[in-house]
């Protein structure tokens, strides 16, 4: 899931020319964070646009300030890893590398465009705003040096009030729920006698033991797990919970049930009771907590038991597919236009997808008082994968397998159990026919429910509207008999234009974000009916005007196999193609596997987006004078059943070469100045292209993978274990070919890198087993960064190092010399 932004200056060719008469010099290594070059830092540290949010009613828009990145300080509090989590132990919520800290906050009335500010003490930062059923208040948890406090703020006074002190636990979750009726929220608090965390005994009482008793357990590499009776005790201390209710009218605070570690609640649409799910012993230290024994049970809202729907044994022995998935109930919630009725569902091939079954998965009903045997709903022949509520006689089921990556969309009459009807079904990976997804509005008691036409015969949809063309979102009705979709409006050239809410029941109109590629996005509301004129609600100004000027375009090209891929290619601004000729260029992409090739082969246009980079982008380079093409396809297709990764090598490498043909052919690039990057899997791509091409002038590889058998359960898309492909393992690893890898290769890898199967030791080995080859590598690692980069000084510090490592061995690269023959 990748998304980036954009800038530069008009004096980047200048820059550019400058730096080409210079000699390239790779000076001594510096000390300390490292500062890249002008405008970079300038752009990067520009005040983030405004995020927003509809209110239920579609009166008011929150506009919401977010903070720029943190700085290390903040990045390098204390942090507990446990149980696969991450926690700040000072707030027991969500560390600086996660958390998406909000820092001002005001109430647009859409009707009339008004901006009311909210007064917020100076310097508050908080998170996880959401709307109270009616639309009337916005509550939010405010981090205090005492912990995160929970505060509502009042549309009609433009006033915020704290609600309580520093006692919400959001170690599993930054979370609450509003009360269905508005009267207050219920939350995960600290318990009040909770008492000194742990110490840790130095001395140990003996040695750690783990036993498979014969057990099959085919599980993936996760970080960050329980390691000891200490990490066990600590989980205890900081993850339980006591579910707790406070009162917007006197504030009172009043305990639900008792504590234990919760790892989710939600409030019956009627009000009357409460869903939990709750973790117990015994933990495990091979797989995250989500694994661990589990509870699934239903209270009244005072915290009298009323049903124990599921008691979840530890789950540490399933498939390594991913369909795989645990028996019993699972993904259980409360039907949004009912009272009080659970729905959940259960796998009837053991959970295990290689089985053979016609049914894969069932859903069940169950009504309050949850004292009669459970109704089946539907079955599926493929995994449950989400449930739109309408009415008594509609709702629209989800189903997926990620083998052939179909979908279906059922109608559901949920009146008539077994009535399924198969509205759609597709490659979920195609872009091109992709019908929207269904719109929802919420309740009265704040449940999200199917947005039907004023006839109900229709659902609203909203969709991307993909097309070789480029993207034009679109809103429109899906037929409730047939399925079929009408679009009522759809964005036009030259705007990027997405719908994000309905701003009427009738859905006459719609409130859109609007950019272009010189636009900034800002929001507008506007008459669904085509042609019709729109209002603007926000003037957001551009963030980065230093990047206007950069031009991009669609490039699209054919593999040698005739599959046809394409990328976007950025230009410096003031480039003249004839005037300064070939540029260095610097490809930026990330391999994606698919089960049909004319799906892979889709090409969307980019020209009406406005792109400005933030964090360590690539596109930073379009300001030192580079070309950049970013994205350019790499499909790993897998035909008539076979498996993507067989070919990996093979259709990674003709796609890198069909890129380089192109930007070479369209007198852009230099064929001698091309260099390759990428994070996660596309550093991964990044060491196999230098391993098995002379393409590249060098490559940068950042947070990547590179020994397939330290990942022997599976990785990415691919679902066999190290034994059952152990070629393929083999052949993908590009540890296996360090001997090839003879042009420079910069090393990028966060310390405390939380993402599954990157563990820093693949770098830290990687980076050994080059070295010992006599490659030219470097190795940077950024200390107490997990696998996305957080803190202004990592960010800047990785451009400076990613520039510096392209004008040395691109940029002002000498001529090539022949590469010496593989060993």
């Amino acid at each position: 899931m990748r998304l980036s932004h954009l800038r530069a200056t008009a004096a980047a060719v200048t820059a550019f020319i400058a730096a080409a008469t210079l000699t390239p010099v790779w000076a001594a290594p510096a000390t300390g964070y490292q500062l890249p070059p002008a405008p970079i830092a300038q752009i990067l540290d520009a005040p983030p646009t405004p995020g927003v949010m509809v209110s239920p009613e579609r009166r008011t828009m929150a506009q919401i300030g977010r903070e720029n990145l943190p700085s290390i300080a903040a990045v390098s509090e204390p942090i507990l890893r446990l149980g696969g989590y991450r926690i700040n132990p000072r707030n027991n919520g969500p560390i600086e590398a996660r958390a998406a800290w909000m820092n001002s906050l005001a109430f647009e009335d859409v009707a009339t465009g008004a901006v009311r500010p909210v007064a917020l003490p100076a310097g508050t930062r908080f998170l996880s705003p959401r709307w109270s059923p009616d639309g009337t208040r916005l509550g939010f948890l405010v981090d205090a040096s005492g912990g995160l406090e929970l505060w509502v703020a009042d549309v009609k006074t433009a006033t915020a009030k704290k609600l309580t002190a520093g006692i919400v636990n959001s170690a599993f979750s930054p979370d609450f729920d509003w009360l269905s009726d508005g009267s207050g929220l219920i939350f995960p608090a600290v318990p009040a006698e909770r008492g000194a965390a742990p110490v840790k005994d130095t001395t140990p009482s003996g040695p750690i033991i783990q036993e498979s008793k014969g057990s099959t357990a085919a599980i993936r590499t996760y970080q960050d797990l329980l390691g000891n009776a200490y990490d066990e005790a600590l989980f205890d201390y900081y993850f339980t919970s006591q579910i707790t209710r406070v009162s917007l009218s006197d504030g009172a605070i009043t305990p639900i049930g008792t504590p234990g570690l919760y790892t989710s609640m939600s409030v019956s649409p009627d009000g009357k009771y409460l869903l939990t799910s709750r973790l117990k012993r015994p933990y495990s230290y091979l797989v995250p907590a989500g694994r661990f024994p589990t509870e699934i049970a239903v209270s009244t809202l005072d915290g009298k038991p009323v049903k124990l729907l599921a008691d979840r044994p530890l789950t540490d022995n399933l498939p390594a597919a991913f369909d795989a998935v645990p028996t019993g109930p699972r993904s259980v919630s409360w039907r949004a236009d009912a009272p009080a009725t659970l729905v959940w569902a259960e796998a009837q091939d053991g959970g295990d997808p290689k089985a053979k079954a016609a049914i894969r998965d069932t859903l069940f009903t169950l009504n309050a008082p949850f004292d009669s045997t459970p109704q089946k709903l539907i079955d599926l022949d493929q995994r449950y994968a989400g449930l739109d509520w309408g009415r008594a006689d509609f709702a629209l089921v989800t189903s997926r397998w990620f083998d052939t990556r179909k979908e279906k969309r059922i109608a559901l009459d949920p009146s008539r159990p077994g009535s399924g009807r198969v509205l759609l079904e597709r490659n979920y990976q195609d872009r091109y026919n992709d019908p929207g997804s269904a719109v929802s509005r919420l309740t009265a008691e704040g449940e999200e429910v199917l947005h039907f036409t004023p006839d109900g015969k229709s659902v609203f949809v909203m969709g991307a509207g993909a097309s070789a063309k480029g993207e034009f979102p679109f809103v429109g009705k899906m037929s409730l008999s047939d399925g079929k979709v009408t679009r009522l409006w759809q964005a036009e050239a030259p705007y990027y234009e997405a719908p994000v809410a309905l701003a009427d029941l009738a859905g006459k109109s719609v409130i859109t974000r609007r950019e272009s590629k010189d636009d900034a996005p800002n929001y507008f509301i506007r008459p669904v009916a085509t042609g019709s004129k729109s209002r603007a609600l926000t003037q957001f100004p551009d963030r980065a005007p230093q990047f206007a000027g950069v031009t991009k375009q669609t490039l699209t090209y054919t593999r040698a196999d005739g599959v046809k891929l394409s990328g976007t290619l950025y230009l410096p601004a003031g480039y003249d193609k004839a005037k300064d000729g070939p540029l260095p260029l610097f490809m930026w992409a990330y391999p994606e596997e698919f089960t049909d090739a004319s799906v892979a082969s889709q090409t969307v246009d980019s020209g009406n987006r406005f792109v400005r980079p933030g964090g360590a982008s690539h596109l930073f380079l379009l300001t030192q004078g580079y070309a950049v093409l970013d994205g350019p396809s790499m499909p790993i297709i897998g035909k008539d059943g076979a498996e993507p990764n067989d070919t990996y090598v093979e259709q990674l490498t003709a796609s890198a070469k069909a890129a380089v043909d192109a930007v070479v052919a369209l007198g852009v690039a230099d064929r001698n100045r091309i260099a390759v990057g990428g994070h996660s899997y596309g550093a991964f791509m990044t060491a196999n292209l230098l391993a098995h091409t002379d393409l590249f002038r060098a490559g940068i590889a950042r947070s990547g993978a590179y020994n397939r058998t330290l990942t022997p359960f599976g990785f990415q898309s691919e679902q066999r274990t190290y034994w059952e492909a152990t070629d393929t393992y083999t052949k993908m690893s590009p540890f296996t070919y360090v001997r090839n890898i003879k042009d420079p290769i910069l090393l990028i890898h966060g310390e405390a890198d939380d993402n599954s199967g990157t563990f820093p030791i693949q770098s830290e080995r990687f980076y050994a087993a080059l070295k010992g080859a006599g490659a030219n590598v470097r190795y940077v690692v950024l200390p107490n960064e997990a696998h996305g980069y957080r803190a202004r000084e990592s960010n800047l510090h990785t451009l400076w190092e990613m520039t510096r490592w392209l004008d040395t061995y691109v940029k002002n690269a000498p001529p090539r010399a022949d590469k010496p023959a593989a060993k």
